[in-house]
């Protein structure tokens, strides 16, 4: 069971917060993985607060590729919005379609994902 492990979750972890305990399990158990969306809304914070050693941890994490494929966003974007869930954006759209095609779990603390559960057939870590 590998875990896509979105950009809520980290930055709650480099504040010590919430489920913490639960991502500091998938590190040990090498099960997470990142994509280069989720690392550019990381890295340029971290760069910011020179967080060297973190960024490198972070780029050490297996990395899926990202194959975007547009007709399914605007597909999934179409049911999301027939479903009255307003206000997901594109970046969230962009990360449940990647870990779709990888066959993973989405660990994140943003709630889209767990309104988007049942409508795109997410599985949602937790």
């Amino acid at each position: 069971m590998r875990v896509l492990v979105d950009t809520s979750v980290w930055i709650e972890y480099f504040r010590r917060g919430k489920d913490s305990e639960k991502l500091d399990f998938l590190i040990d158990e090498n099960l997470l993985v990142t994509n280069d969306l989720i690392l550019a809304e990381l890295v340029p914070f971290l760069k910011i607060q020179n967080q060297r050693k973190v960024i490198e941890l972070l780029f050490d994490i297996d990395k899926l590729l990202l194959s975007i494929d547009w007709s399914q966003i605007i597909g999934d974007q179409y049911k999301c919005l027939k479903n009255g869930l307003n206000g997901v954006g594109i970046p969230d759209l962009i990360i449940a379609q990647n870990a779709k095609q990888n066959d993973c779990q989405i660990f994140s603390l943003d709630n889209h994902f767990s309104l988007m559960k049942e409508v795109l057939a997410l599985r949602i870590h937790g």
